[in-house]
């Protein structure tokens, strides 16, 4: 008899872990009501210059029908505001909700680190999402060599076409130039990557345009992958100099010689003066004046671009 009951017990056992076993693999392969969670932007800032990075957008799908709500919370696990009061939703609807880094009260909350939760009504579960998100505020900044006075002459011909500047950043962000023209700042270039050094350049163009000779205004920014702009603040004087002459007016007696400084950057300038043409080396050059009286101009050309001076003979 006591046989039997030891048997009857072994088997007992062995039953109930095997009930158990059974229990434990179904659990391991129930899928989550949850899938395809998402928070494109897992970084942003309600102060973001780009009005796209002031907010952060979570979306998920329900693989059953569901009454949600959905909420964000603090590091702390506290609610700070709700996304979507309860709501049913149907068997694979997606869902896409964005939050601007309020809080309920009205107000922005701190930096940190938060998660949505999406709570099942039903089933009273809870989850909280593996997608955290980072609200940072902070402006990054940028240091650059200061003052700087440079000359370009972006005419193609390789020779000082491009103003070039090397940065650091506090933080991995872009490097953002700017250059005053017409009385407003206009950007010219953003930096594809976010390194903490790196290089800035303005080839004297805005938009595809070239800029017309003179001297122009350059500051310099950041933007960090949260969206904060630092304030831009100027540091260089650029002046865009295809070819110019040392005097715009020149009184000369007939046929005499006289002398003009031709500042340009390229190797050689073409010259035409009342019907008479030549090939020059920048720098001091002499001409002879035409024997009638009058007023004559003076040309000095590099590419397209020239420079005009009055030859006043009399």
């Amino acid at each position: 008899m006591a046989r039997v009951l030891s048997i009857a017990a072994v088997l007992g056992l062995l039953l109930a872990s095997a009930l158990a076993f059974a229990i434990t693999e179904k659990a391991k392969v129930t899928l989550s009501p949850i899938r395809s969670t998402e928070v494109p932007r897992p970084v942003f800032s309600p102060n973001a210059a780009d009005p796209a990075h002031r907010v952060a957008t979570v979306s998920f799908r329900l693989r059953t029908s569901q009454r949600i709500t959905v909420w964000m919370q603090d590091a702390h696990g506290h609610r700070v505001e709700t996304l979507l009061p309860v709501r049913s939703e149907r068997r694979g609807a997606a869902i896409v909700l964005q939050w601007d880094g309020v809080a309920s009260n009205g107000i922005v909350v701190p930096d940190g680190v938060y998660r949505p939760v999406v709570k099942l009504e039903g089933s009273h579960l809870t989850t909280v999402l593996p997608n955290p998100i980072r609200i940072d505020t902070k402006q990054p900044h940028i240091v650059v060599p200061k003052p700087l006075h440079a000359v370009i002459s972006p005419d193609g011909d390789h020779h000082k076409d491009f103003f070039q500047v090397g940065y650091h950043v506090s933080e991995p962000a872009h490097g953002v130039l700017f250059v005053r023209a017409g009385g407003k700042q206009q950007r010219v270039e953003y930096t594809l990557s976010q390194k903490l050094t790196g290089d800035l350049v303005w080839n004297g163009k805005i938009g595809q345009k070239a800029v017309r000779p003179g001297s122009y205004l350059l500051s310099v920014a950041a933007q960090d992958r949260a969206g904060n702009l630092s304030k831009p603040y100027p540091f260089a004087v650029v002046d865009v100099r295809y070819v110019s002459l040392g005097r715009p007016r020149i009184v000369v007696k007939p046929g005499n010689r006289f002398a003009i400084r031709v500042s340009a950057d390229a190797p050689t300038v073409q010259w035409r003066l009342h019907g008479r043409s030549g090939t020059a080396t920048p720098g001091t050059l002499h001409f002879r004046a035409p024997r009638s009286t009058g007023v004559f101009f003076l040309y000095v050309f590099v590419g397209t671009h020239a420079a005009r001076c009055a030859v006043v003979v009399g």
